[in-house]
């Protein structure tokens, strides 16, 4: 699995396209996934996308993807990305790197989202240029 690169959503992720348009755009998660899939192909890579509403998960896929070979994880953790030492301590025990993705820039919006458990385990962050921060994400993990 050394070409394949996990892309692993948090809560609320499943609603992209109806949930606050104004902030988070109108893509949906498929069509993100869509041309997470076809940049990955152009690569010479392959995406496994995935999202949960449950923290446990997410971590249980941190996990997989370092024991499957991953290349690399992109992490949209949604609201976990401000509460979660726990995420926080599953991307510091695997050697896989993580890129944090945010379609929205968490620094221009309320003061609670400002700080990021996930950003301070994350090799680097991808945030406020709406479903191009996945592609943005995915060209830096190409690279690792």
């Amino acid at each position: 699995m050394a070409d394949t690169i996990f892309v692993l959503n948090g809560p609320n992720l499943n609603l992209l396209g109806l949930r606050e348009p104004e902030i988070y755009g109108s893509d949906t998660l498929d069509d993100i996934a869509g041309m997470l899939e076809d940049r990955a192909r152009e690569l010479g890579l392959e995406v496994e996308v995935r999202q949960s509403n449950h923290e446990g998960h997410l971590i249980d896929w941190l996990h997989e993807a370092q024991a499957d070979g991953a290349r690399a994880v992109l992490l949209n953790p949604g609201g976990y990305t401000h509460t979660s030492v726990a995420l926080h301590d599953a991307i510091k025990s695997i050697r896989t790197p993580v890129i944090e993705v945010h379609l929205s820039n968490p620094h221009a919006r309320e003061s609670f989202r400002h700080t990021s458990f996930v950003g301070r385990a994350a090799k680097g962050t991808v945030a406020g240029f709406g479903a191009h921060s996945y592609i943005l994400a995915l060209e830096a993990a190409a690279r690792l």
